[in-house]
This record gives C-alpha cells, sequence and structure tokens, in this order.
C-alpha cells in the first residue's frame, strides 16, 4: 500500500506560491502542487482559470458568512472534496461535465442525510 505513495513523483507534494488579486489586493497562496493540480482541473470544468475560481470561491465563502482565515486550508479541502465526491459518483469522473451543471442542493442534501 505504502509503495503508491512513497514511490509517487516528489514534485507532488513540493510547494509552490502563486500570487492572485482579489478585490485589487494582491495575495499569496502556497500550496502543494498535487492540490494546484486538482484546482487547475476544477476551474477549467467551468471554463475558468485557477485565478478566476479562487476569487470566485472567496466571494461566495464571505457571501456564505464563513470566516477564511486559513485560506489555505479551505482551498485544500476544496480539492480534496472535489475527488471525494467524484469517488461517490456525485460528480461525474469526465472533466467535460461543468461542475455549475450539477444539482449542489441534491448532493448536499444527500450528504446530510446520510450524516444523520
Amino acid at each position: 500500500m505504502c509503495k503508491l505513495f512513497i514511490q509517487a513523483d516528489p514534485q507532488l507534494w513540493v510547494s509552490s506560491t502563486r500570487s492572485l488579486r482579489i478585490d485589487g489586493m494582491v495575495t499569496s497562496v502556497r500550496l502543494e502542487n498535487c492540490f494546484w493540480g486538482i484546482l487547475e482541473e476544477v476551474a477549467r470544468r467551468d471554463d475558468m482559470n485557477v485565478p478566476q475560481m479562487i476569487t470566485r470561491l472567496y466571494h461566495e465563502s464571505i457571501d456564505a458568512g464563513h470566516d477564511l482565515g486559513n485560506f489555505t486550508s479551505f482551498l485544500r479541502v476544496c480539492a480534496t472534496r472535489y475527488l471525494w465526491l467524484q469517488m461517490s459518483g456525485d460528480i461525474p469522473r469526465s472533466p467535460r461535465v461543468p461542475l455549475r451543471e450539477l444539482d449542489a442542493d441534491s448532493i448536499l442534501a444527500r450528504e446530510h442525510k446520510e450524516l444523520h
């Protein structure tokens, strides 16, 4: 089991920093390359680049009243959640299906029901 992780490309866990502008403010986000790759796929699915998607996540999170004190952790969770939702079948594996076309309310309701 461990060999699948231990002998993976070490570049996956190397961190890299990307600068982006949110509401006119330049900010930097440092993530492992593995997470950047996942976020790139998520962004492409809805015809965005990563800075556009991160800005949108930021604004929608603020609008929902979330405290984004650790925005980098939030992005890691978004990337991991994307993979979980693919594994559960809630997000089609084909990157040609835009995420904006999914019924998010139904997915969230099903998850809530399973947890309670």
